[in-house]
């Protein structure tokens, strides 16, 4: 059983146990692991380390994309889903195992791997520079890496109080009650989340030494995106491994009167298949060490 905040995440919170939700949410982490491995330039035999590899989300669709001579380092913070990604691995001789974190990435030789990827991981550590770094000195020269991190600063500085994306509603006061939770939260734990944009992502890249640098870059502003499928299922997803889950934050925050406000709305609001309205910013940067 999982046990850390990290597999729990994974496996669970993030998308309130669901089936259904996990199935929507895998077409998004689809194109977010092809566009990583797009950026990677896969020969047959390289070797990857995937960085923070979580489940193994980019780890495993690079092994698909290998000869029997590549190999993938898995490498994670959390011992349990460095077991979850055994399991799946299921004896296959050309994964590999390393317990580091992204800024310390010990275990691993210098000029070891073809490519490092990451996908989201960046965006909880508070030694963003010093990661960089340490993926060049992995780096074989000519070495690359492809990664992809959510710009949360956008959306927290356009939309800071659209918890729900669901626009000006007369449940606003109540919302507004329950995003303080996450405010605070990220004032004191998740700052690492939102203290950066993409031209930092940049900037931390060319200063590591990397070259042929390239970033792509995506904004959204309420954009029309897919109506909320079940609010009770939503109030067990967390949005983060760091913070509580919608209905935790409801229940620390609102009195019965309210939460039964809130719930009475939200249930309409599913009902009518009313569209959500994304606020949202991604990048991709890819690089080379000479």
């Amino acid at each position: 059983m999982a046990t850390d905040k990290w597999a729990q995440w994974l496996l669970t919170r993030r998308d309130g146990d669901s089936a259904g939700l996990r199935a929507r949410n895998a077409l998004d982490l689809a194109a977010f692991r092809d566009g990583v491995l797009a950026g990677a330039d896969l020969a047959a035999d390289d070797v990857i380390l995937d960085v923070g590899c979580g489940t193994g989300l980019i780890g495993f669709g690079a092994l698909a994309r290998l000869g029997p001579h590549g190999q993938v380092i898995f490498s994670d913070v959390s011992p349990d889903v460095l077991d979850e990604c055994r399991r799946t691995a299921g004896g296959d001789g050309r994964c590999s195992f390393v317990l580091a974190s992204a800024d310390d990435l010990t275990g691993v030789a210098d000029a070891s791997v073809d490519v490092v990827t990451t996908r989201s991981v960046l965006i909880y550590s508070d030694r963003k520079a010093a990661a960089f770094a340490e993926f060049r000195r992995v780096l074989r020269p000519g070495g690359r890496i492809s990664l992809f991190e959510p710009i949360n600063r956008f959306a927290a500085r356009l939309r800071p109080d659209d918890l729900f994306g669901i626009g000006d509603a007369p449940v606003n006061d109540l919302i507004a009650k329950v995003n303080e939770v996450y405010r605070v939260t990220t004032e004191e734990t998740t700052r690492p989340m939102t203290d950066f944009d993409e031209r930092d992502l940049v900037d931390w890249a060319v200063a590591a030494g990397f070259e042929a640098v390239e970033l792509d870059y995506r904004a959204e502003v309420d954009v029309p995106a897919d109506p909320i499928g079940d609010w009770e299922t939503l109030k067990r997803v967390a949005p983060n491994p760091l913070v509580p889950t919608y209905g935790e934050a409801i229940a620390a925050t609102l009195s019965d009167d309210e939460r039964e406000r809130l719930d009475t709305y939200m249930t309409a609001v599913v009902a009518a298949g009313t569209p959500t309205r994304r606020t949202m910013a991604t990048a991709f940067l890819r690089a080379r060490r000479p």
